[in-house]
């Protein structure tokens, strides 16, 4: 288990925690007192230090190694049912967008997301989340196959951004994003969004128009890194603390400004915490986000969508 800076005071009392029980098997001593106190004040930690998290804290987060990734929700949530489908057919299959035909319960859905690496070899496959223009076209060619089939799109958001390389830009990056965010606008059929990790820039956007959008508690949504707004506002990424602060990315800030419908409750400690209480509130989320739009027309599917977005950054003095 790795541990992030704020949580060191965790990592020391599970320490104590795991010594106290050794202590127990190895000797006659009944530590069991002992072991309960330890427990308590873990559990006192716990809450404090999440319950009041920064939102660099929450970056920090939403990145850790051990968080589950795209593949991990939807194979838990559809188990065998899954079924990946490849390629943008013009270029090549892009490995940082995945997506694929899968069920909950009875009712199929289109799910599509960036998908990063556990290790030094997988995030160079997957190109550490980062999609090329023929990811965004492979997600394009998914949402138009479920419109025309009238099965829902579920799309999961979690990359840094989107390739940021000289030959991404020479195959049309901006336009491939442009693309689907048009499109999407006007997809006859649902588009639920859910936000898993990592929300950085159009990377995100490119599959993140959605009639539902939601935020996992410790996620971020923003236009840029705080670390590379610190960058180009103060030179520095020492400055990348009071950057999260003023982008105002965290899901409390994002459903204050109306730019989400909801925040996705994750277990005490993240997601990586507790993994199947995490995809449990994720599948949850999903199943009763459909409920509410199955029964729209595509009309008004498609006018409501329109309304959302044209709305967002307009406000009254």
């Amino acid at each position: 288990m790795e541990y992030l800076d704020f949580e060191l005071p965790i990592k020391d009392l599970e320490e104590q925690l795991e010594k106290c029980y050794d202590i127990g098997k190895d000797s006659d001593i009944d530590v069991t007192a002992t072991c309960k106190k330890i427990e308590k004040k873990l559990e006192k930690a716990k809450k404090e230090i999440y319950k009041n998290l920064t939102p660099w804290q929450r970056v920090q987060l939403s990145r850790h190694p051990n968080r589950p990734y795209t593949l991990d929700y939807i194979k838990a949530i559809c188990g065998d049912t899954f079924m990946e489908l490849h390629g943008d057919r013009s270029v090549k299959d892009d490995k940082a967008m995945i997506g694929g035909l899968g069920k909950i319960g009875d009712q199929s859905y289109m799910f599509i997301g960036q998908q990063k690496g556990y290790n030094t070899k997988t995030r160079q496959y997957r190109n550490f989340g980062m999609a090329n223009p023929e990811g965004y076209r492979k997600a394009l060619r998914l949402m138009k196959m479920a419109e025309k089939f009238g099965i829902p799109v579920v799309t999961l958001l979690d990359t840094p951004g989107a390739y940021p390389g000289l030959e991404a830009e020479e195959r049309g990056q901006g336009e491939a994003i442009a693309r689907n965010i048009f499109e999407m606008t006007k997809l006859k059929t649902p588009i639920i969004t859910v936000v898993i990790g990592e929300g950085a820039s159009g990377g995100a956007l490119g599959i993140g128009v959605g009639d539902k959008v939601f935020m996992m508690e410790n996620t971020w949504y923003t236009v840029i890194s705080p670390e590379s707004c610190s960058s180009i506002l103060w030179r520095s990424w020492e400055f990348k603390e009071q950057a999260a602060e003023a982008l105002k990315l965290t899901g409390d800030d994002m459903k204050k400004l109306k730019l989400i419908d909801g925040i996705i409750k994750e277990p005490v400690g993240g997601a990586h915490s507790n993994r199947e209480e995490a995809y449990r509130l994720v599948q949850n989320t999903i199943t009763e986000a459909f409920e509410e739009l199955k029964d729209l027309s595509a009309k008004d599917l498609v006018s409501q969508r329109m309304d959302k977005y044209a709305e967002m950054g307009v406000y009254k003095d």
